[in-house]
This record gives structure tokens, C-alpha cells and sequence, in this order.
């Protein structure tokens, strides 16, 4: 059985650890303020500060994109041979009007350039934390699209949220540039007011 570390006690770190926790998965949570871990992780998960020992063979960085670098300097030894989950849109959250990634690059793409010895995949860039929380996006059940490039990793991101919602491969983590832009075409969305924070995309 896979374990997972969700590291961020944000809106999404708390719905990923919840949805992990409801598969019967182990969970530890880390965040910056240890209090906040504490509070955001499940009953019976584990938690710490950022900093303090990863425990799992999954790890979910839960974080905003510009947040992520302190991350990966903290922890590159530790991710070593583990899944690396990116979550990130990486918009210009000054304008909310481009990413701020290269053209044709993806911030997985840049994540795994870092990580060379870990398996990187991209996914719940695209679902929102009440759509995961909620498991449905209207009346369609949520969708976590997961896209890289190691079988094993997608079999271990499957085992540890599968049993809590709907996982679909997305393909190569070439993917992932798309998948942001449909992330950033949803934000841009809710930060319109043109869909709620309860909606956004579904896959039927």
C-alpha cells in the first residue's frame, strides 16, 4: 500500500490528504507552521513541520508555484527514488493573465529537471478543493487526471487516491503543459466569477 505526505495545509493540502485518508491510505502532513499541519491533517494522520523527515513513497506538493523552489531545496536528497506530485498552476498571480513558465514547458517539466532522481507526475492541477472534498463537479463525479512518465509512480498515485475518487491517465508528463493550461483556463474562470469555486471541468 502506498503512504502519502501532502506537504502545504492549504485548501488543497487538506482536501488531497482527506481524499488519501478516505482510500485507507497513510497520511503525514507538513507545513510551515506545525499547528496548521496538525489541524489540517485527517484523524490519525501524522503531521509536522516543514523540514522535519518525509515518510512517504507519495509526496504531494501542495504549495503555490513560487513556494515550491524552498521546498525542493529542503527536501531534493529525500525525494529521491519517491513519486513527486505537482499540483501547480503557474500563473503570473500579478495579473492572472499568462504563465510563468517557458513557452511549452510545464512547471512539472521544470519540477522533474530538479529531481532528476524522482518520479514526477502531474495532477489535481485541474480539480478544485471543494470538487475534490465533494467528489462531484455538478452532477459528474471528479475526475484527477495524473500524467507522467513512469507506470510504476501512476500505479502508486492510483493505489493511494483510487480508492476515493476517479483517476485517469493522462498520458506522458509532456501532458502536463496542457494540463496547466486548462488549470489556468479554469482559475481565470473562477477569478471571474464566470464559474463558482464548487465547479469547473468534468470528464464524462
Amino acid at each position: 500500500m502506498s503512504t502519502v505526505t501532502v506537504i502545504g495545509a492549504g485548501s488543497m493540502g487538506a482536501a488531497i490528504a482527506g481524499l488519501a485518508a478516505r482510500a485507507g491510505t497513510q497520511v503525514q502532513v507538513l507545513a510551515r507552521d506545525a499547528a496548521q499541519a496538525a489541524q489540517t491533517a485527517p484523524a490519525g494522520a501524522a503531521s509536522g513541520a516543514l523540514g522535519d523527515a518525509v515518510t512517504g513513497d507519495v509526496v504531494v506538493l501542495a504549495l503555490p508555484y513560487p513556494a515550491v523552489g524552498e521546498v525542493l531545496a529542503t527536501y531534493r536528497d529525500q525525494l529521491a527514488g519517491r513519486v513527486v506530485v505537482d499540483i501547480t498552476n503557474p500563473l503570473d498571480f500579478t495579473t492572472f493573465d499568462s504563465l510563468v513558465v517557458p513557452a511549452g514547458s510545464s512547471a512539472a517539466a521544470e519540477i522533474a529537471a530538479q529531481l532528476p532522481g524522482a518520479h514526477v507526475l502531474k495532477a489535481f492541477n485541474t480539480t478544485f478543493a471543494a470538487t475534490l472534498a465533494t467528489g462531484t463537479v455538478g452532477d459528474v463525479p471528479t475526475t484527477v487526471l495524473v500524467a507522467g512518465d513512469d507506470a510504476d509512480a501512476k500505479a502508486a498515485f492510483t493505489q493511494a487516491f483510487g480508492g476515493a475518487v476517479r483517476v485517469v491517465d493522462a498520458g506522458a508528463l509532456a501532458r502536463a503543459h496542457e494540463l496547466e493550461a486548462l488549470g489556468f483556463l479554469q482559475l481565470t474562470l473562477a477569478v471571474r466569477e464566470t464559474i463558482g469555486w464548487t465547479g469547473g471541468f468534468a470528464l464524462v
